[in-house]
């Protein structure tokens, strides 16, 4: 029997959590990424117990077998400001707590900038962020697993590169549930071309020496609406970017990538004001079904 394709797209939780579940189904979709409240905001309202049971038993009774909760995009791990550094460690633990609750299997995060302070500093700051969160209740005491997120490169946002990835997860003292996301047009405007079979081989060589494609272990597929190394972080429909859809059935198609799990984070409109999702969910799997030429 051929391997279950993990794939689905990040969804609202804006109407309620279990909305998102209502969704994924409507979609057909078998994977799942959500917040688990507003990205934008310090505060986190607390998760009723009775919600969150309901929504694991949902879950299990559904199709989707992977859920990822991403964390909010305020935290910042690499920052030298120690009042901001606390506040950000603590949200990730209460982030991690969270996601335990709602059963999922991983908590992605993006690092953060080190605003001025240098790559070396905001690398030192981050693995001291995740040693705190590594040791912490809600995180030692569960088996999910923490993915940080490659970024754009934009201003002095930290995880561009697989070299500056590798080297935090090099120095955590007890890193086996730490791995990395990565996602598509953020590889592309940091740098990484993946356009084609050839180019994707060349940039998947520089991961595994960099970081060991063992520890990649979940794709976000978007386009890329700037060039190769523009360091602009703006999604696009799939194929409808600068990577196109030799670049996407490369991916989906790789031996290294077939078996990881694929969350959409594209665009939720089309053009003409029509509802994306399906459209670019079925682009996936169309080229899913596609045999690249590797």
């Amino acid at each position: 029997m051929a391997d279950l394709f993990l794939y689905g797209c990040h969804l609202s939780i804006a109407r309620g959590i279990e909305r998102a579940l209502d969704e994924a189904e409507r979609l057909g979709v078998t994977a799942l990424q959500v917040f688990s409240h507003a990205p934008s905001a310090w505060r986190m309202p607390p998760i009723p117990a009775d919600s969150a049971a309901v929504f694991r038993e949902r879950r299990a009774a559904s199709a989707i077998r992977f859920l990822a909760v991403h964390t909010a995009y305020l935290l910042n791990l690499a920052t030298l400001d120690d009042n901001l550094h606390t506040r950000s460690v603590d949200a990730l633990i209460e982030e991690v707590r969270r996601a335990v609750q709602l059963g999922a299997d991983v908590i992605v995060t993006h690092l953060g900038a080190h605003r001025g302070a240098g790559v070396p500093v905001g690398i030192a700051r981050i693995v001291d962020a995740l040693h705190q969160v590594a040791a912490s209740r809600p995180f030692a005491s569960t088996s999910l697993r923490l993915l940080l997120e490659n970024t754009a490169g934009a201003g002095t946002t930290m995880g561009r590169t697989f070299d500056e990835l590798g080297c935090i997860i090099e120095q955590l003292h007890d890193g086996e549930r730490v791995g990395v996301c990565l996602d598509s047009c953020h590889a592309f405007a940091g740098g990484y071309d993946v356009r084609s079979p050839e180019a994707l081989a060349g940039t998947l060589d520089e991961c595994d020496a960099a970081i060991g494609l063992d520890r990649l272990q979940m794709l976000h597929l978007n386009d890329a609406k700037y060039d190769l190394g523009s360091r602009r972080d703006r999604h696009e429909h799939l194929g409808a970017g600068r990577i196109g859809e030799v670049g996407f059935a490369a991916m989906l198609n790789h031996p290294r990538l077939r078996a990881l799990p694929v969350l959409l984070e594209t665009p939720k409109d089309l053009d003409n004001g029509d509802e994306a999702d399906p459209v670019n969910l079925a682009t996936l799997r169309r080229l899913r079904q596609t045999e690249a030429a590797l």
